[in-house]
C-alpha cells in the first residue's frame, strides 16, 4: 500500500487532564476508537511550553509533568475523524497536522525528494535473525550512508489498529516504538524494499525535510513559508556545549530567549553522520543514547531559534527543518 496521508502530532505535559483522567491516555483511548493504523506515545525527557517551566528528568524535584508527545498516522480520512474528537478534549498543548506518504506491505523502490525523512513503526520487541528488528534497520540505513536514524521508545498506542500499552511483567512484544531516520532521497529510495522485507508487518511514512548542518558543516537556513516551521536537532546525551549536555544547553538558551517552547526526546539507539550505530548496553558507565529536541514555531520566530540551534551544533549534531502545514490548536 502507498498512500497519501496525515500525521497527528500533539505536545503536551504527561500530567495534563482531559475527559476525566490524563489527556495523553485520552489521546491514545481515542486512536485505539478509530483503529488507527499506528500512533506512539513518547515520554520527554525535558522541555517547557507556554508557562515556560521548563521541567527536565534529570532534577527529582522537575521531573513531574515531562512533556509527552502523541503521534498517529494513518488515512487523511480516519485522521480527520480522530482529530474531530481531539478537538473535543479541553487540553492545553500543541497539536499539528502534517502530510505524509504511508508505505505497508510490499514495498517497492521509489524516487524520492533530495531529502527526506523516512520513519518506521514496529514493535519493540520485534526481532530479526536473533537481534532486535530496530538494531537490524538503523544498522542498515547507516550502511547505506543515510545521514542520521534515531530510536524511540514508545510507552502506549495501537499498531496496526489494536492497542498496545506497556505493562510491567510483561513482554510488551508489539509495544510500538519509531525508527526516525534523515538523509539523501535517493538513499533512502532505494532502501525501501530491503527495509520493507526485514520487517514482518512493515509500516513506515515518508515526509520532505531539509537537512541544515551535520557535524558543525552548514547546508541551508530554515525555509521562511508555511505557517510554521519545525526544527529538530539529533545529537547524543553525552554532547555537550560549555560544560553542560547540548540538549539541556539548547533548552535554557531557548527559554532566555523566548521561544515558545521545546520538547526532548531520549531515544533507545541510533547515530548521526559516521558515527556507528549505539544505545545504552549494560557494561556502559555512562549513557550514549541519543536524544533529539523539537522546536516549533512562525517562520520568523524560527530563523531567530536556529541562531541560538547553530550555535549550541557548533561543532557536533543533526539539524533539520520542516514546514508544517496546519497548527489547528495552541
Amino acid at each position: 500500500m502507498n498512500n497519501d496521508c496525515l500525521k497527528l502530532t500533539i505536545y503536551c505535559g504527561e500530567r495534563g487532564r482531559a475527559d476525566g483522567g490524563f489527556a495523553a491516555d485520552a489521546f491514545t483511548r481515542i486512536h485505539e476508537r478509530h483503529a488507527l493504523q499506528t500512533s506512539v506515545l513518547l515520554r520527554g525527557v525535558a522541555g517547557y511550553g507556554a508557562k515556560q517551566h521548563l521541567r527536565t528528568d534529570r532534577q527529582l524535584t522537575l521531573s513531574e509533568d515531562l512533556p509527552v508527545v502523541s503521534v498517529a498516522v494513518d488515512t487523511r480520512e480516519r485522521i480527520e475523524s480522530a482529530f474531530a474528537d481531539i478537538r473535543r478534549l479541553p487540553f492545553g498543548g500543541l497539536v499539528t497536522l502534517e502530510r505524509a506518504r504511508m508505505l505497508s506491505g510490499d514495498i517497492a523502490a521509489s524516487p524520492l525528494d533530495d531529502q527526506t525523512k523516512l520513519t518506521l513503526y514496529l514493535g519493540r520487541q520485534e526481532r530479526v535473525a536473533g537481534r532486535p528488528a530496530y538494531q537490524s534497520a538503523v544498522q542498515r540505513l547507516h550502511d547505506a550512508g543515510v545521514a542520521g536514524a534515531t530510536v524511540l521508545l514508545g510507552v502506549d498506542g495501537t499498531a496496526h489498529g489494536v492497542r498496545q500499552r506497556a505493562r510491567f511483567f510483561s513482554r510488551n512484544a508489539e509495544v510500538p516504538l519509531m525508527v526516525i531516520s534523515v538523509g539523501d532521497g535517493d538513499r533512502i529510495g532505494a532502501l525501501l524494499p530491503e527495509l520493507g522485507a526485514l520487517l514482518a508487518r512493515p509500516l513506515m511514512t515518508l515526509e520532505q525535510v531539509r537537512v541544515l548542518k551535520r557535524d558543525g558543516k552548514r547546508f541551508g537556513v530554515p525555509a521562511l513559508d508555511g505557517p510554521l516551521q519545525k526544527l529538530m536537532v539529533y545529537a547524543g546525551e553525552q554532547a555537550s556545549y560549555r560544560g553542560r549536555p547540548l540538549y539541556t544547553q539548547l533548552l535554557h538558551q531557548l527559554r532566555k530567549a523566548g521561544a515558545a517552547g521545546a520538547t526532548s526526546l531520549r531515544g533507545i539507539w541510533g547515530y548521526h553522520g559516521d558515527h556507528p550505530p549505539h544505545g545504552d548496553v549494560l557494561w556502559q558507565l555512562r549513557r550514549r543514547v541519543p536524544v533529539v529536541t523539537v522546536i516549533i514555531d512562525t517562520p520568523e520566530r524560527i530563523a531567530r531559534w536556529f541562531q541560538i540551534v547553530d550555535q549550541v551544533t557548533e561543532e557536533t549534531g543533526l539539524v533539520t527543518s520542516e514546514m508544517v502545514p496546519a497548527a489547528p490548536l495552541a
